[in-house]
């Protein structure tokens, strides 16, 4: 529902693996440059043109990482939402639990007192799916923010 954080994490390994190949690509790519035996301008204006293009290939290379980070941090952040969510989710259930468990020893117990309208709004709960990121809005009484 919300991305799998383990593909999400190997994605950004990929990312970091192609950005150190295309880094050490821009390292021989200068270095094949350096040690061509030509001279003259002609082999100067190569040299030139390589480092350029070796500047740009450690660019993307940097691009690479920054993506990577970013994948990282997303993941992160949907695995942070998820345990909120799941947070939620045990302590409403717990509170509804516990409300219907008041209502049935009342019911059985002592049939003339009246229950607790905060247990009544709980009996009356109908949670969203497991993990859903409906638990995120949800308000009971003694759910709390």
């Amino acid at each position: 529902m919300y991305g799998d954080t383990r593909v999400i994490r190997t994605l950004a390994v990929e990312l970091r693996e192609q950005a150190l190949d295309i880094t050490t690509e821009a390292d021989s790519l200068v270095g094949q440059a350096d040690e061509c035996p030509w001279s003259g301008r002609t082999a100067d204006a190569m040299r030139h043109r390589s480092r350029e293009r070796a500047a740009a290939l450690r660019r993307s290379a940097a691009r690479h990482r920054d993506a990577a980070r970013a994948l990282d941090r997303h993941a992160a952040e949907i695995d942070r939402v998820k345990e909120l969510i799941a947070a939620i989710e045990r302590k409403a259930l717990g509170l509804v639990t516990a409300a219907r468990d008041r209502l049935s020893d009342l019911v059985s117990g002592v049939r003339d007192l009246l229950p607790d309208r905060a247990d009544e709004l709980l009996d009356r709960f109908v949670p969203p799916p497991s993990g859903h990121r409906d638990w995120l809005v949800v308000e009971l009484p003694g759910l709390g923010s």
